[in-house]
């Protein structure tokens, strides 16, 4: 397995794309959008230069990864030599289910097609291809090229033949894989998201403060971000979309989305993509301010 393509070039595309190449892969890196693929070389540019000046890769290295890494706006051209397709588009069912159906019809019958999901059922994606048995969960961690786990997810038809395959692969990628089975929210946000949504619930209910939370997290639990300043990483869209999955998944009401996280949705306080959203995030400064609408009581 030699030839990777790549759907999507925000941040988890992109740093998918970085890994692969990095480790010898050829890669195809597709978006819609030219100005997304411009951005992504950029960045992928500035992280291997900044690996480089660390001394984990060589100058080689570099040049190879950034050789490595061609870039295509259409899916049928991107994915007609590719022995394995990974989808990192936007956490979104419609979008995810239009992309499989596209990629079973434009990549060759033994290809194998991975989803970044971080929550959205891999059999219910399977379900809209005609090979099932070929379609397997490839979660990985942002970022990226730093991050060890990626989370493999088996569909309910997903072959052991291809669960073994990505575990290879995953290896070949200088990471750790952790396969697990296909149920809402999987293992890493079935754990994770309910903790930061009960962080969001004990501020809205007043318990403690923003830096209270985060700091007995940190201190206490030794964990190295609190929980609502990785809300705040990861997306608070995302963290409202991943709790609405287990809700609707497993029907319990301990999964309902806390109110607050809604309604900072709704009003576009996002976290660091938009600018603020529990803390606020000024470019150029790494001090961490809390927003000014959570230091009075809520």
């Amino acid at each position: 397995m030699q030839q990777i393509a790549v759907i999507g070039a925000g941040t988890m595309g992109n740093g998918i794309a970085h890994v692969f190449a990095q480790n010898g892969f050829k890669v195809n890196l597709i978006d819609v959008s030219a100005p997304a693929l411009e951005k992504a070389l950029q960045t992928i540019d500035k992280n291997v230069e900044r690996q480089l000046s660390k001394g984990t890769i060589t100058e080689e290295i570099r040049q190879q990864t950034l050789q490595n890494i061609a870039t295509f706006t259409d899916i049928p051209n991107g994915v007609k030599s590719a022995e394995l397709v990974v989808e990192a588009a936007t956490e979104n069912t419609d979008l995810k289910l239009k992309i499989f159906r596209e990629l079973d019809q434009h990549t060759a019958p033994d290809a194998i097609l991975a989803t970044n999901t971080s929550s959205i059922s891999i059999t219910s994606i399977a379900a809209v291809t005609k090979r099932p048995e070929k379609v397997i969960g490839m979660h990985f961690m942002n970022p990226v090229p730093v991050m060890k786990l990626v989370e493999i997810i088996n569909g309910y038809a997903t072959t052991r033949e291809v669960t073994d395959a990505i575990v290879t692969l995953s290896e070949k990628l200088g990471k750790i894989p952790c396969v697990v089975n296909d149920y809402p929210g999987f293992i890493a946000n079935r754990i994770l998201m309910p903790m930061i949504n009960e962080s969001i619930y004990s501020l809205y209910e007043g318990v403690a403060g923003v830096a209270e939370i985060d700091t007995v997290m940190k201190l206490g639990m030794a964990h190295p971000m609190g929980p609502l300043q990785l809300a705040d990483f990861i997306g608070l869209d995302v963290c409202l979309s991943i709790m609405r999955v287990l809700h609707d998944g497993f029907g319990n009401p301990k999964y309902a989305p806390c109110p607050l996280l809604v309604n900072m949705v709704t009003a576009g306080y996002l976290g660091v993509k938009s600018g603020e959203g529990f803390y606020k995030y000024e470019k150029g400064s790494k001090e961490l301010v809390v927003s000014s609408r959570f230091l009075t009581k809520h």
